[in-house]
């Protein structure tokens, strides 16, 4: 059947009883990446197969890892750049619609990661086969990256599962587990992993015949009145969530939808061609590119060997309990200790709640819990390959602690601090072993933020941040490497942000609007309700460092009030009830400041180029990075620095001066600018 062609990637197996098995094997990668030469040999072998057609054909993956992680994202990047990008979108499309019009039965075997093309791939057979192994994720990831599904999965998803669930999905990203996929119509089968390719023979020879309510659902939804009465509601319920000017794939995809009902799927699929294409030359999607490949980076910088069995960390409070608690979730034993039985049992808590939300399988969870220990008495120290210390704020405290720990702690174990704004040059000023120092920043809540700042100093062994970069990655978390100078990268950037929206407050500005002018510019979370979530307490005692740092006095209205430290006192800036801020009507009639957003926002920029200036991090990208799974800033922007290119540097430094002139010297350009 396939005399003659040279397969590279592909291996088919014609089986003694008609049915044909094409493994994916990727000749030069360890995942398989849909790349060109990929897709060619499949529609080379599409051709042949439409001509000698077996009985059945069954699509698996040859690698360990997993089915298909999407399409080459670098091999598109070098697409994109000869300006082909129409002819790769089309040709994917034209190859997967062969196969899904094969006049044979198809199944796709699913194990592992299955995303974006690979789903699609899936999409085109048939039936689909999933193994309920718990590392199986099928999804649709491309809004992440500014685009939506091109290669015929936001045609075929939702008359597959019904509009409501497809677009959940879409428009989400996320990825599903085999059961959830079951349950939703995207699989027909989930098995053992075992049993996959049995199962998959089955399929092709019996079939699957969905459930009616399935089947109705999907026919009822994406009729041509369905798309029109659900696509507004779709669309508003997007713009809660995502503005049309910072994100426009949402809103494109909705639109394709919505306009294609009714029409038969070559012209549905020609559609789809032409708005992903109009999207991926968006700068939102070159952004959202970049940052993947940043992500990327970061997961790199260290390798895989950290050598690291056993975690011990001291204190109890929110950060280290909740880091303890993550350490075990992500297969490290952890002990935990504190003065008291009564400061540790809290963080067990929750450290039970995580458990539950993260581990299903009762004896996975079980286990998981297992490996985190209260330890009042400290007996972890000396098993200990990483010692974190995450107690309170206070240079003497945490140096009488490192003097105890180096009298116990093995011979080549880490210890590290969690420190958020203590320099480490005092920390590690009475260390013996100060090479095996090093800061470890975490972020809260810990088991949302994807950041931890590596914190280096001039002593530390360049072995060690090797290390950590390995147990962050091992831990599920983002390495960004940073000098130990006053709140190091995301707070010395942030301070300034979070001081103009205090000042901007007392100067009686309503909150509510100073939290709007961010959210416009696309910010995660307003300033203000940032400043009560972080607490008061806590802006102020980084602020007042980062203002001795700058020669600054902090401001008077960094007054805390007891009791009103923000949303753990139930009262700060904001009132806080269940968990949320009750913002004040804004008064009818009120004008914000022309110059507001502005106002917030420079001051952030002004301080990400006084970092590159500094050298707090290595590069511009590092840099942006940081910042950016750090604070969340904006990400269709690409970063601070990334934000100043696009801008214009001499532009934004010329604003900064005009504000220095009528607010003054907080806004005068910090040192950096004329490099960029």
């Amino acid at each position: 059947m396939f005399d003659g062609l040279r397969l590279a990637h592909w291996k088919p197996e014609r089986r003694p009883d008609g049915f044909l098995i094409l493994t994916l094997d990727r000749a030069d990668e360890n995942v398989n990446a849909l790349s060109r030469s990929v897709i060619d040999e499949l529609d080379s072998m599409l051709e042949r197969i439409a001509l000698d057609l077996p009985k059945g054909v069954v699509i698996r993956s040859g690698k360990a890892a997993g089915f298909i992680p999407g399409a080459d994202i670098k091999g598109f990047e070098a697409i994109a750049a000869k300006g082909q990008t129409e002819d790769w979108i089309r040709r994917g499309q034209l190859i997967f619609q062969r196969l899904a019009e094969l006049r044979c039965p198809t199944v796709a075997a699913i194990h592992g990661h299955c995303m974006g093309g690979g789903t699609e791939i899936a999409l085109a057979c048939r039936y689909r086969v999933a193994s309920n192994d718990e590392k199986t994720r099928i999804g649709l990831p491309e809004i992440k990256l500014g685009i939506y599904p091109g290669w015929g999965g936001s045609v075929r998803l939702p008359r597959l599962i019904g509009a409501p669930a497809a677009f959940d999905l879409m428009l989400t990203g996320r990825a599903l587990s085999a059961t959830s996929a079951r349950a939703m119509g995207l699989v027909d089968k989930v098995v053992e992993p075992s049993m996959l390719l049995e199962t998959a023979l089955g399929l092709l020879q019996r079939g699957a015949k969905r459930p009616l309510k399935q089947r109705f659902l999907a026919w009822a939804t994406n009729t041509w009145l369905a798309r029109q009465i659900l696509a507004p509601q779709i669309t508003k319920a997007t713009a809660r969530k995502a503005r049309k000017e910072h994100y426009p794939a949402p809103y494109a995809l909705i639109t394709t939808w919505q306009r294609t009902g009714g029409q038969p799927i070559h012209a549905a699929l020609k559609a789809e061609a032409k708005s992903v294409v109009k999207l991926s030359q968006t700068p939102t999607a070159h952004n959202l590119v970049r940052i993947f490949f940043l992500m990327d980076r970061l997961k790199g910088l260290g390798g895989k060997e950290h050598g690291i069995t056993h975690v011990h960390v001291i204190g109890a409070g929110v950060m280290g309990g909740d880091i303890a608690a993550w350490c075990a979730l992500r297969g490290f034993d952890v002990t935990l200790q504190d003065r008291e039985m009564q400061y540790v049992q809290p963080a067990m808590d929750r450290a039970e709640k995580l458990f539950e939300k993260k581990v299903k399988n009762e004896a996975k969870r079980a286990a998981t819990a297992a490996r985190l220990v209260a330890d009042v008495e400290g007996t972890g120290v000396a098993k200990a390959d990483l010692v974190i210390e995450a107690i309170f704020e206070n240079l003497d405290a945490k140096r009488a602690l490192y003097a105890k720990l180096e009298e116990e702690m093995k011979p080549d174990a880490l210890l590290v601090s969690n420190t958020s704004s203590i320099p480490l040059t005092d920390l590690r000023a009475n260390l013996k072993k100060q090479s095996q120092f090093a800061g470890l920043h975490y972020f809260n809540p810990v088991a949302l933020m994807p950041l931890v700042e590596i914190v280096k100093h001039d002593f530390m062994a360049p072995e060690v941040e090797r290390r950590l970069a390995a147990f962050c990655r091992a831990i599920d978390k983002l390495p960004v490497p940073v000098a130990g100078t006053p709140g190091f990268l995301v707070n010395r950037i942030l301070a300034p942000y979070m001081q103009e929206a205090i000042i901007a407050f007392s100067e009686g500005i309503p909150g509510a609007v100073i939290d709007k002018a961010a959210l416009k510019f696309g910010m995660p979370m307003g300033p203000i309700e940032l400043v009560d979530t972080v607490g008061l307490d806590v802006a102020a005692s980084v602020g007042r460092i980062m203002a001795d740092f700058h020669g600054q006095t902090l401001p008077d209205a960094f007054k805390v009030e007891p009791g009103k430290r923000g949303k753990k006192d139930g009262q700060g800036l904001y009132k806080w009830e269940n968990g949320r801020a009750v913002k004040p009507e804004v008064p009818a009639g009120y004008q914000a400041p022309s110059d507001l957003e502005e106002r917030l926002i420079l001051p952030l920029i002004n301080e990400a180029v006084s970092c590159l200036h500094d050298g707090v991090v290595a590069d511009a990208d590092l840099l942006d990075a940081g910042v950016i799974f750090g604070t969340g800033f904006a990400p269709f922007r690409g970063g601070p620095i990334a934000y100043v290119k696009s801008v214009g540097a001499a532009k934004l430094k010329s604003r900064l001066e005009e504000l220095s002139v009528r607010y003054g010297d907080r806004f005068k350009p910090r040192q950096g600018w004329d490099a960029l």
